[in-house]
């Protein structure tokens, strides 16, 4: 993981540890979406990483998918 992901990444680990037990476990996609953002952030990278997170948080919404929706390969 780069040192800007690392970055990224502990807001979405304080989430996970703070908030996450209280919300309940009632997620649309798999894998749910912290642990959605860790895996980009780990294979894209901190920008690249942070727009898929932010795009997958901005699509969970009563009108928005649910199902499977693994995080895309890297580009070369």
């Amino acid at each position: 993981m780069t040192p800007l992901a690392h970055v990224a990444a502990l807001p979405v680990r304080a989430y996970r540890l703070l908030f996450s037990p209280w919300v309940g476990h009632g997620c649309r996609y798999h894998p749910t979406c912290s642990a959605y953002a860790l895996e980009t952030l780990e294979k894209h990278g901190g920008l690249r990483g942070s727009w898929l997170a932010a795009r997958r948080i901005a699509r969970c919404h009563p009108w928005g998918g649910s199902g499977v929706d693994n995080v895309p390969e890297r580009r070369r």
